[in-house]
């Protein structure tokens, strides 16, 4: 028996993690994968033959985020998740919370940008083409939390709790455009807070780790309103396989546990990418600083000091 148009036998056995492992590839996300980790590559073979440097803990950053991708979408974890809600919540919250925060530390955008070649005078090439896109209206609309707040939330309620995610479970396409939506979605809503990628809308450090809290806390009210409810709240999921020996309910119970563990985890990431990106900054500024007091004799600070005597002798 088909599910949904996958062409996928339902009645799989009950699912165990050696299972859930085994390799089982989406040809999308197996081609998307493999390219992103092609690209990425040439990309920094480019910039090491030239003589420039990059870093290795980016690397390691992005290749373990496109893996994360692919442990989800490549192998059979897919084909439970078309028939456990828990399972295809664990494909969610690592596609949308996991992956995005690993593939910005890798900084895709600044290597593109330093790879490809800068265009001749009066030309415009992709590296160009790129620029205008970073600095595009568009792009300030998509990055403000005004728009990806909202969003992340709207990813939530607006789709497990509407008809869309039958729509969407109905067909192989409609599935992929969901998990891509869900990576989309959590790109947009973490660039801003955390990523090294240069972008249009980078506020404060302060200002992130508000923008950080702020949709957070929604994700756990999602996880638990599907853990407290009485009966299933998605069609998809109300009538499991009998081989896979599990309850409609509790399997729901579930996912709405795995949804409220994943506001956590994913936050105290962020946040400590954050702290170290804060201390990095600081540093830089202390020794542009020191540079700049060494190249002036420390004006600022003797400008200062007569301030400070000025004021002092007004006083008197």
């Amino acid at each position: 028996m088909d599910h949904g148009g996958h062409g996928m036998n339902m009645d799989l056995p009950p699912f165990t993690l050696g299972r859930g492992l085994e390799f089982s590839a989406d040809p999308f996300f197996l081609a998307g994968c493999v390219a992103a980790l092609v690209l990425y590559g040439y990309g920094v073979v480019r910039l090491r033959v030239r003589g420039d440097a990059w870093p290795v803990n980016r690397i390691v950053f992005f290749v373990i985020g496109v893996l994360s991708i692919a442990l989800v979408m490549c192998t059979a974890l897919n084909d439970y998740g078309m028939v456990m809600f828990s399972v295809h919540m664990v494909q969610h919250m690592v596609i949308s919370m996991v992956s995005p925060i690993l593939l910005l530390l890798g900084a895709p955008v600044t290597l593109t940008l330093r790879a490809l070649p800068v265009a001749g005078r009066g030309r415009t090439g992709p590296r160009e083409l790129l620029l205008k896109l970073l600095h595009s209206r568009y792009m300030k609309i998509i990055t403000h939390p005004v728009f990806t707040i909202p969003l992340f939330i709207a990813s939530l309620y607006g789709l497990y709790f509407t008809p869309l995610f039958d729509f969407l479970m109905g067909s192989r396409t409609g599935h992929i455009a969901m998990m891509v939506h869900f990576l989309a979605v959590g790109l947009v809503f973490f660039w801003p807070i955390m990523g090294i990628d240069p972008g249009p809308h980078r506020p404060g450090y302060v200002m992130r780790m508000l923008e950080l809290f702020a949709g957070m806390p929604f994700h756990a009210f999602f996880g638990i309103a599907l853990m407290m409810a009485s009966q299933p709240m998605v069609k998809a999921y109300e009538n499991p396989p009998a081989s896979l020996g599990i309850d409609a309910l509790g399997d729901q119970s579930a996912a709405g546990g795995i949804a409220w563990a994943f506001s956590e985890i994913p936050s105290v990431l962020v946040l400590i990418a954050l702290v170290f990106q804060w201390y990095r900054s600081e540093q830089r500024t202390a020794k542009r600083t020191d540079r700049a007091a060494d190249r002036d004799g420390d004006q600022e600070l003797k400008a200062y000091n007569a301030y400070l005597a000025s004021l002092q002798a007004r006083g008197q």
